[in-house]
């Protein structure tokens, strides 16, 4: 295959051994001591590999009991360079970049360096159906994993969202497993195969985590697609113009299943006169109406999990009642509560420009748009004209709201500058008039002030809930 990835840095040349119990006499070390590091700790003890596992934040309570429990040896608060450095192969957690100093001179020493995701996929034959883009990651992963159990399939939900894969293989296996993979993810994956692997979308994110080179996060996404066989399907949407350049420079061996909005040469999934359609690997159609999900956004979402459900075998009333039943995902545009006429949304898994960018579309109401929190080198220029359109004021949040102020001020809108949620609900509240809509859409990542993107949707509903 005519395929060249970037980051290959820490590539596997020579991988350890894959078979049942095969670690024996070999050190797995583990960086980060999250979901994804923990469960990676237990399937490499279950393997035999000699493991230690190290944070350098302090380790929650349950995942130190997950260790205790398996005799595995850990230390929060701080790496010891000779413990980690005499590893056979390094687990990375998804969070921790490739500068990190205890990352740097394991690289420059040679050592290995792979993800959970690489890892589990060792010791399962399972089948992966993995979702990756910059935006619709979560809803889609949701939707196909309802769709498979509401179908009987025996799945579990692993990657950003859901338990550990690595856990799930080694004390919960599934027969299939429906996997959100995030770039950071994908850096460190180069032997795992996607079975189905669905591309949703490619937009400017995380570039403070890719020398603010686009080229870099466009490389890492398209590793989604490597190892794929004859055999596996890709799914991708259509209309996307850094997808369609991408494909140019691959040799895919995957049956390609493109989707688009509207029907056009080459899409096999696409809305027409208000039908849902899919043409292949079999015919199906429904009342767009019908689909649970709403917004030009999901209506990509919903047909690249009816593609995969139907790659999968999935019968057809299956998918349409569950496309049709599918409730949501938290943080995504989920609605909480309507105070004196004014309604409340939250979409605090809106980390970029672009999915704020879809919020906004979706809105048909006068919007008091959230926005802010940790810049991740954004380009703002292409949401101004819709907020013009759709704002009636902007409340910034953020621990420094400078950037959003040299960007948005220019509008004409009201604005009010908050450095807390409490702050940023009160100024909402006192801007917003009966009818309109308070989106939290933030475009940002929220750990200047929160703990996580959860953390600021919790909050935002609290406070909201409580007016």
């Amino acid at each position: 295959m005519n395929m060249e990835y970037n980051n290959n840095i820490n590539k596997v040349t020579t991988p350890l051994p894959r078979r049942e119990g095969s670690g024996v006499g070999l050190r797995i070390v583990i960086l980060g001591a999250g979901e994804s590091g923990a469960g990676a700790a237990v399937l490499a003890k279950k393997e035999g590999f000699d493991v230690f596992v190290s944070d350098m934040s302090k380790i929650a309570p349950r995942y130190q009991q997950m260790l205790n429990d398996r005799g595995i040896q850990w230390e929060e608060g701080h790496h010891t360079a000779e413990l980690i450095l005499n590893a056979d192969e390094i687990i990375k957690s998804p969070g921790i970049p490739d500068t990190a100093p205890m990352v740097a001179q394991a690289i420059e020493k040679g050592i290995p360096i792979i993800s959970e995701i690489e890892f589990a996929g060792r010791y399962t034959t399972s089948k992966m159906i993995c979702i990756t883009g910059s935006n619709g990651k979560t809803t889609t992963t949701s939707l196909i994993y309802h769709i498979f159990r509401s179908a009987g399939y025996d799945a579990g939900l692993a990657g950003n969202i859901g338990h550990s894969l690595a856990l799930q293989v080694a004390e919960e296996p599934h027969e299939y497993y429906i996997i959100e993979l995030s770039s950071f993810q994908l850096d460190n994956m180069y032997d795992f195969r996607a079975n189905i692997a669905v591309l949703l979308n490619i937009t400017p994110d995380h570039l403070d985590r890719y020398n603010f080179e686009m080229q870099n996060y466009v490389d890492a996404k398209m590793r989604i697609i490597q190892n794929q066989t004859r055999d596996d399907a890709f799914i991708y949407w259509n209309d996307d113009p850094v997808i369609k350049r991408e494909l140019e420079k691959y040799d895919i061996r995957a049956i390609q299943y493109p989707f688009s909005e509207l029907k056009e040469r080459g899409s096999i999934g696409y809305i027409e006169a208000g039908q849902y359609v899919i043409e292949q690997p079999e015919p199906f159609n429904m009342e767009q109406e019908s689909l649970s999900l709403t917004g030009r956004h999901n209506i990509y979402n919903s047909l690249a999990a009816g593609i995969a459900s139907r790659v999968a075998g999935i019968k057809s009333d299956v998918i349409r009642q569950s496309l049709s039943d599918f409730p949501g995902v938290e943080h995504r545009l989920e609605r909480v509560c309507t105070v004196r006429g004014v309604s409340y949304v939250n979409d605090s898994k809106a980390t970029n420009v672009d999915a704020c960018w879809y919020a906004l579309d979706s809105m048909k109401t006068p919007v008091v748009l959230i926005v802010g929190g940790k810049d991740k080198g954004n380009d703002y220029d292409p949401i101004k004209p819709l907020m013009k359109e759709k704002c009636r004021a902007v409340v910034y949040l953020g621990a420094d709201n400078q950037k959003l102020h040299d960007n948005f001020d220019q509008l004409g809108l009201p604005v009010r500058d908050t450095h807390s949620m409490k702050e940023c609900v009160a100024a909402c509240y006192e801007l917003a008039q009966p009818g309109d809509t308070v989106l939290l859409s933030p475009c940002c990542a929220s750990f200047d002030l929160f703990k996580n993107m959860e953390d600021r949707g919790e909050q935002f509903k609290t406070l909201v809930r409580n007016l």
